[in-house]
């Protein structure tokens, strides 16, 4: 990970950062004794970044076991392995399918979380990275989103697959594959509504079109969800629903950087097993990257 994005991710994780190390620091300077209220009060200031319930429980688990078995002397150092022990809760062993070829991208969400963005800086990196790209347009109720795509499409130099407003999203991932196969594209990524995970008929519609793009792709499938880190423990309750109809294989988390809660990317991965992919903490291009656990860690806690 080169400097530039280093000090954006640690810029982008200021808020959280701010909020977490203001608490540490007050339990650095409340003495050095590794008492039960410094437990608890760590819990609560890992708790407060959204980190989960229960991603926190283990995280201060293995810190009070590895207290006892290096001996540490008191909070500070405690503290100093903190980043060790969130990069270690953050780590899955999953691949980055984004990174092989070929693949099909389904990339799903509810509304506002910068989805069709999302797909379209990928889409500009694997283009500029001599990969041949197709999108589909499956988005078809939102006519923003279309003309979002294509705006993408021409700035990444890609075609783009659409249909009529109103058409069905599944006759649109149809159509998408087929283009596919004719063009030998080895990244298909298809954008889809924006839909609340708690409307079971929209959810089922795109069931239908993970059943058609199974069916049609060459390639392996994948299922992406991008998900705003701004609604924190909401976005975990829209992606276990999420999970439960498509079954998820990564997440993006988006808007890192406009919220004081970056610690859900830990109730994420904790919550559902599914591995954080890529990161966005601005608007440009390359404000998205691939997720690194231990970067990610120091960024947040800012040791």
């Amino acid at each position: 990970m080169n400097g530039s994005w280093l000090q954006r991710l640690t810029e982008g994780l200021g808020r959280t950062r701010e909020q977490l190390s203001g608490q540490l620091n007050v339990l650095m300077r409340r003495g050095p004794d590794l008492d039960e209220e410094f437990w608890s009060e760590l819990e609560d200031a890992l708790i407060g970044a959204d980190m989960g319930v229960t991603a926190v429980t283990e995280i201060v688990e293995r810190l009070r076991d590895s207290a006892a078995r290096r001996a540490l002397p008191d909070a500070e150092a405690v503290i100093d392995h903190l980043a060790e022990e969130i990069a270690a809760e953050l780590t899955l062993d999953a691949e980055d399918f984004l990174e092989t070829s070929p693949v099909t991208v389904l990339l799903v969400g509810v509304n506002g979380t910068g989805k069709t963005t999302t797909l379209g800086k990928i889409a500009k990196q694997a283009s500029d990275a001599g990969r041949r790209v197709l999108l589909g347009s499956a988005d078809t109720f939102r006519a923003a989103a279309d003309e979002q795509l294509a705006i993408w499409s021409e700035r990444a130099g890609v075609p783009v697959v659409r249909g009529e407003r109103g058409t069905d999203p599944a006759a649109v991932a149809f159509d998408t594959l087929a283009r596919a196969r004719e063009t030998g594209a080895d990244l298909v990524l298809i954008d889809t509504a924006g839909r609340l995970h708690t409307k079971t008929d929209l959810m089922e519609e795109l069931a239908k079109v993970r059943r058609v793009v199974e069916r049609e792709s060459e390639a392996p499938v994948r299922v992406l969800m991008v998900l705003d880190a701004t609604t924190g423990q909401n976005g975990l309750v829209q992606a276990k629903r999420f999970d439960e109809t498509l079954g998820l294989d990564g997440i993006a988390l988006t808007k890192l950087d406009g919220t004081a809660k970056g610690g859900i990317a830990l109730a994420v991965v904790r919550e559902l097993g599914v591995p954080v992919l890529r990161i966005g903490v601005g608007e440009g291009v390359d404000d998205l990257r691939p997720f690194v656990a231990a970067e990610f860690a120091r960024a947040l806690v800012g040791r």
